[in-house]
């Protein structure tokens, strides 16, 4: 594995409670109509950074952006650990590993925002939102 390892939602929240940033990877739209994880309760505001810009074209000036808004938000802390989250767990372990080679702690959250697809191809099964933590609910 080439970055810290993989939390549950759970076990992410207990990282941000002890400091850690969250970063969003999802796109826009799915930040403007699914929703975002709310981590007012935390020390720390989520970042968000598209993976993917749209039409799935690779975001190139990723890891740039990352370091801009971490020098932001964190001025003074150069080892904050970082959990990264994206719809369902893939895009995150990618980003979790660039931000590894960028030379951050990263971690990657299993089942994602919004999880695995049920039966009827309905994203309740699992997931940062299904399991009950903190959301603000996009605009359907």
């Amino acid at each position: 594995m080439s970055y810290a390892g993989d939390l549950t939602p759970q076990e992410a929240w207990a990282k941000l409670e002890d400091g850690a940033i969250l970063v969003d990877v999802r796109t826009e739209g799915e930040w403007a109509h699914i929703g975002m994880p709310d981590t007012k309760a935390t020390r720390n505001d989520p970042l968000f950074i598209q993976w993917n810009l749209a039409g799935g074209i690779p975001n190139t000036q990723f890891a740039e952006q990352l370091k801009r808004q971490l020098k932001q938000q964190a001025p003074e802390d150069q080892g904050t650990e970082l959990v990264f989250l994206c719809r369902s767990g893939a895009r995150s372990v990618a980003a979790a590993i660039a931000a590894t080679e960028a030379g951050f702690t990263s971690y990657n959250v299993l089942e994602g925002f919004e999880g695995e697809p049920d039966r009827h191809g309905d994203r309740t099964v699992n997931g940062w939102k299904n399991r009950g933590l903190p959301t603000n609910l996009g605009k359907h």
